[in-house]
């Protein structure tokens, strides 16, 4: 009879397999970092010269995020050179464990106090488009027969905050890799497109600075797009209000993925079918569902994750704004540094992008090709970002026009 490891408890046999387990994500986990890697010093490159054909000076800031260049560069990868076998664990632990972690970190990004302090005039603005764009197109999805998931996550990207968006969500509703990689390429083909034109139609539709600002950081996907069109309204029409009340404006949408998320999860689950678990969860029983279940499958636990590090943030922050310091130990600079290391650079870098690589790995160009939807989800993309831009454009005159928004002019 094997002998137990005394301080693992288990027999010699398990621990070595436990063992060889934990090794074996090695190999995938390095490759997802090191596409990760090479992909925002791509998109680095590529942004820059995208602002310098502009006529633009960059400060130092690529209006491209490099986790749309990891996916796009890992399936390339994947359909032209294939995948080792010896890759496949490390892979799946990125695109499920580090994605999931990535996530939790992003919510060190969410601060209620700063929304409420900076951005309260344009909330009504934010929550309009909001709505719009998730009821838009998850109806307009349906409509062009779009499965329910990849709806969700193409609403969820054009409405709030872009490949962010998509990368928490997906792993709540059970989204497939293929089906993030179309909302993906949707945030990257038309967020950029209105990177490049909003500002220019911003100066022509609108007489004030903040207006000009809450209809950028309301109509444009990602966070990167919406600073990269701001900075180019700043640099072109010399407009610094404008664009701080864009970032601002992008600030507050980021906010409301927190309710975003478990709705679209209850949503999902709804639409599956999913019956009480005693009927094994396979849909075919219409039967009122388990709360508890419901409430697990709705607020997974990195969903909670992610909601507490928002109110830990947001705690720290008021702390400060009363005189004191966050937790009694993190001065206001400190608070700030430290909040932006984790949500910035740890969570939507380091964790979300190797987790991106992940999905770009585990995704053939083939499956475009052989999901049989063609250009449906670009259709519905593409007219849910001119819905969620039209909304913002309406809002933002509402607001002018019962006095709610206040007014400075542009500069001339």
């Amino acid at each position: 009879m094997p002998q137990e490891n005394v301080e693992s408890g288990l027999p010699p046999t398990q621990e070595g397999t436990q063992i060889d387990r934990n090794f074996g994500i090695v190999p995938g986990v390095v490759a997802a970092a090191a596409l990760m890697q090479a992909s925002f010093g791509i998109a680095d490159i590529l942004g820059m010269g995208m602002l310098e054909l502009q006529g633009l000076d960059p400060g130092g800031k690529s209006p491209l995020s490099g986790i749309p260049v990891a996916i796009l560069l890992g399936a390339g990868i994947r359909s032209s050179l294939g995948l080792s076998k010896s890759l496949e664990p490390g892979i799946k632990f990125a695109t499920t464990s580090i994605l999931r972690a990535g996530i939790i970190c992003v919510g060190a990004k969410l601060s209620a106090a700063e929304m409420v302090e900076l951005g309260a005039a344009g909330v009504p603005a934010v929550i309009a488009s909001i709505s719009a764009g998730m009821l838009f197109v998850n109806a307009f999805g349906s409509y062009m027969k779009l499965p329910p998931r990849l709806s969700s996550l193409i609403a969820a990207g054009t409405s709030i905050c872009g490949v962010t968006a998509i990368a928490a969500l997906s792993p709540a509703i059970n989204a497939t890799q293929k089906e993030v990689s179309y909302a993906v390429a949707n945030v990257v083909v038309f967020g950029t497109l209105g990177m490049l034109a909003y500002p220019y139609l911003a100066n022509h539709l609108f007489e004030y600075s903040e207006q000009v600002g809450i209809f950028l950081g309301l109509s444009i996907h990602d966070t990167s797009q919406v600073m990269a069109a701001a900075l180019t309204y700043n640099e072109v029409f010399n407009d610094e209000l404008a664009m701080k009340t864009a970032a601002i404006t992008k600030l507050t949408r980021n906010v409301f993925l927190a309710a975003v998320i478990p709705t679209l999860a209850w949503h999902s689950l709804r639409n599956s079918g999913e019956a009480d678990p005693k009927d094994g969860g396979s849909g075919k029983k219409k039967g009122p569902i388990n709360m508890t279940s419901l409430f697990k499958k709705c607020f997974p636990l990195f969903v909670l994750g992610f909601i507490a590090m928002g109110c830990a943030r947001t705690v720290g922050d008021m702390m400060i704004e009363r005189g004191g310091k966050a937790f009694g130990y993190f001065e206001k600079q400190e608070w700030k540094d430290l909040a932006n290391r984790i949500g910035n650079d740890v969570g939507g870098r380091f964790l979300l992008g190797t987790a991106m690589a992940g999905v770009g790995l585990n995704t053939s160009l083939a499956t475009f090709r052989e999901g049989g939807l063609g250009i449906r989800p670009f259709i519905v993309g593409s007219t849910g970002a001119l819905v969620v831009g039209l909304t913002g454009a309406c809002s933002v005159y509402a607001l002018a026009i019962y006095g709610i928004l206040p007014t400075e002019k542009k500069e001339a």
